[in-house]
């Protein structure tokens, strides 16, 4: 194999509770994950001469501090392969959205480097690799809905139903660590059980400081919250309702202002990243 396409899917925080700050400075938390069949979409060339090279740089952002060929050089020193790479990006998903691009596409660059290259690192590998990456990028490497815990690392895989969502897009990028690091974010959500998530769900504890922080974002709520329960995903921007099909989804994008962007996806327990790579075993 020399050339490989694959999809780095969006992910929705369906929940996120901050239980408290660790004295590394990280938050524990409980979160749920689930995906969308919408995302990135990457193709790897393979290279004889041990080259990374992205070819479709993201304006404003320095290709080597870019999450895909971070992921690339990591698995490159971290196996001993002298392989390289050319990767093309096909970017769909919001950057500062709350909805994972990045993390997703680190994740894919691993899975699918990992393949191009004959390297068989094995999941539980990959999955350790892309912690060093980012808290997210694990769950998109194991590319199946969980319940989330400790920084993010500690999966247990779920269930949840799989509605359509509609997604709004405000037109800003919020910063995570602002977020994270904000005096009036609640710290100390008592921690809860997977079965009573998944029975009764529950909040975003960082949605109330981001709507203070981002009108766009708290328009944005308010104007779907109007049509269906609205919630932010992650630290957002990205705010989203669930559907019960892809016709009442569509119906409520149609109202919605021009000027405020935004796509309908399935969600999925099994990542659209994964079934694509099942389906070239």
């Amino acid at each position: 194999m020399t050339r490989l396409t694959l999809p780095a899917p969006a992910k929705l925080n369906l929940m996120l509770h901050i239980l408290g700050r660790r004295p590394d400075g990280y938050h524990e938390l409980q979160t749920l994950f689930q995906f969308l069949d919408h995302g990135d979409e990457l193709t790897f060339s393979r290279r004889d001469d041990g080259e990374i090279r992205l070819l479709t740089p993201l304006p404003g952002v320095d290709p080597e501090r870019n999450l895909i060929v971070r992921a690339a050089r990591l698995l490159q020193h971290s196996s001993g392969c002298r392989l390289g790479a050319d990767i093309e990006l096909i970017k769909r998903l919001p950057m500062g959205g709350g909805i994972g691009g990045g993390s997703s596409d680190a994740a894919t660059t691993l899975l699918g480097l990992d393949r191009l290259w004959d390297l068989r690192l094995g999941e539980e590998r990959l999955a350790e690799l892309g912690l060093a990456l980012g808290a997210d990028v694990p769950v998109f490497v194991r590319g199946r809905a969980a319940f989330a815990e400790g920084v993010g690392e500690r999966l247990t895989p779920v269930e949840p139903a799989e509605p359509w969502y509609l997604v709004l897009v405000p037109q800003v990028a919020v910063s995570t660590a602002e977020i994270f690091s904000a005096p009036e974010l609640t710290r100390d959500s008592p921690a809860i059980t997977v079965r009573s998530v998944l029975e009764r769900g529950g909040r975003n504890d960082c949605q109330p400081v981001v709507e203070k922080r981002y009108p766009e974002v708290r328009n944005a709520l308010i104007l779907l919250n109007k049509f269906v329960s609205a919630r932010l995903t992650g630290t957002g921007g990205c705010v989203f309702g669930a559907f019960p099909d892809q016709a009442e989804a569509d119906k409520v994008a149609a109202q919605l202002p021009e000027s405020l962007p935004g796509f309908v996806a399935k969600g999925s327990n099994i990542s659209m990243l994964h079934r694509k790579l099942q389906s070239l075993s």
